[in-house]
């Protein structure tokens, strides 16, 4: 199998195998991605990390890694259910080092949630009791 991006969760995503290739046609990568190729096009405007090459002809020639960031991508778009503005952020902050403010503790707990829903119920159902 190829590299295997972590979920948020910590579990890993399969990915397909990608061919010992140096360059990829948009078809053949839409296959590998599971997306048609007008989204992969779609894709190249909004990241700015993906920027494939163009042959003599003008196609797009895709590396191996241009190839792992769509799966990435992809990963974060249909899997995690991020926005495009989300994963582009999710990919940028990706290489940065995490810095750690110095807060109280419980602001320290909730980093570790692992799903915001219970604070948003209860945040949402306190509006309500103050509405009615």
């Amino acid at each position: 199998m190829g590299e295997i991006p972590p979920n948020t969760d910590g579990a890993a995503v399969a990915q397909p195998d990608i061919p010992d290739k140096l360059y990829f046609r948009i078809g053949e990568v839409s296959q590998l991605v599971g997306v048609e190729a007008y989204v992969l096009r779609y894709w190249e405007s909004e990241f700015p990390g993906l920027s494939p090459r163009k042959s003599s002809s003008g196609q797009r020639m895709f590396r191996r890694k241009d190839v792992e960031l769509l799966l990435r991508i992809k990963h974060l778009l249909y899997s995690q259910k991020f926005t495009i503005e989300g994963a582009r952020k999710a990919l940028l902050d990706k290489n940065k080092p995490v810095a750690v403010a110095k807060s109280s503790p419980a602001k320290q707990a909730e980093l570790f949630v692992s799903s915001p829903l219970p604070e948003i119920r209860k945040q949402v159902s306190e509006i309500l009791d103050l509405l009615s």
